[in-house]
């Protein structure tokens, strides 16, 4: 399988990442451990997670994700060498923010919490304007000189913003965010495409995109307010794409699935894949039956006239 440069960073990513945010969650340890034995086994690389993970669920106190990780990642075996650890910080919790003590601090417990020296890919979780740019990447300089990150990346940021952290980091000899972590999909498509796309493209960073699927719609379970009640967590993600641009976007899915003999939610993240400025979508399962459907889209391949019709089903109104 070929590997997506991050960047002008060192890494290198198969084109499908796992969101570790179903870890301590939906996932239990043992239904954790096996997801990412199959994740890794069959090649893929990049496990995306966030020092608030997964922070929601009842009786958790967040980190549970990178902890969960840290207890697979010491089973040895070559796992380390094989999985690039992209986490993040400051969006939740004490350590929220991005001023340079709290990162310096949050980078810490996550190194514990995931039982490792280094932190392949730091990102910020959101942006923090009440501490300005070169004070926070000053902090990410610092964690990359004590070879406890190899490299950083934004999440959440506007192109505005991100734009500007690009030209600080670049003006003052500061390590620059090498990816953007947005929120884009079939279905979600105007705020990546207006104003990041272009920038990311200009500036070549990697691109790491979250919803990939939609919160779940763009699998095709959720075609009328009654399937809304299959899933209570998924329900007030999906309610919002139930309309009639919503359903010419699963028509369009199903077309071009059935003539791939594919799924709805394959051809989905087929359709980022094609898209040259998508490093790897995040994609999230709960069973190994449910990854390796969604590891299967890599080895889709979508003609310019499929792409065309999924394009125009999902044409911003």
């Amino acid at each position: 399988m070929s590997l997506r440069p991050l960047g002008r960073s060192p890494l290198a990513v198969a084109p499908i990442a796992f969101g570790g945010n179903v870890f301590g969650w939906s996932a239990d340890a043992a239904t954790s451990f096996a997801l990412l034995d199959a994740f890794s086994d069959a090649g893929f690389n990049l496990v995306d997670t966030a020092d608030m993970y997964s922070s929601w669920a009842p009786g958790n106190a967040g980190g549970e994700s990178e902890s969960l990780i840290g207890r697979w990642l010491a089973q040895g075996g070559g796992r380390r060498e094989r999985i690039v650890i992209a986490t993040k910080v400051g969006k939740w919790g004490p350590r929220r923010g991005l001023a340079p003590a709290n990162i310096q601090a949050a980078a810490e417990e996550s190194l514990r919490r995931l039982g490792v020296e280094t932190i392949d890919l730091y990102q910020a979780h959101e942006d923090d304007p009440s501490v300005p740019l070169e004070d926070s990447l000053g902090a990410f300089a610092r964690l990359i000189e004590q070879g406890k990150v190899r490299a950083i990346g934004a999440s959440n940021y506007s192109a505005a913003r991100l734009a500007q952290a690009l030209d600080l980091a670049e003006r003052h000899g500061l390590p620059r965010y090498e990816t953007l972590q947005p929120d884009y999909n079939l279905a979600d498509r105007t705020g990546y495409e207006a104003e990041l796309e272009p920038l990311v493209r200009e500036r070549g960073l990697g691109v790491l995109n979250y919803y990939a699927l939609a919160g779940g719609f763009l699998t095709g379970k959720y075609r009328s307010r009654a399937d809304l009640d299959k899933s209570r967590v998924r329900a007030g993600k999906v309610e919002r794409y139930l309309d009639a641009r919503g359903l010419r976007i699963l028509d369009a899915l199903d077309r071009v699935a059935a003539g791939h003999a594919a799924t709805p939610a394959q051809v989905a993240l087929a359709w980022l894949l094609a898209r040259p400025s998508v490093s790897a979508p995040i994609a999230s399962a709960t069973s190994v039956a449910q990854l390796r459907e969604l590891l299967a889209a890599a080895r889709l391949r979508l003609s310019a006239e499929e792409i065309a019709a999924l394009d125009a089903a999902s044409a911003p109104a």
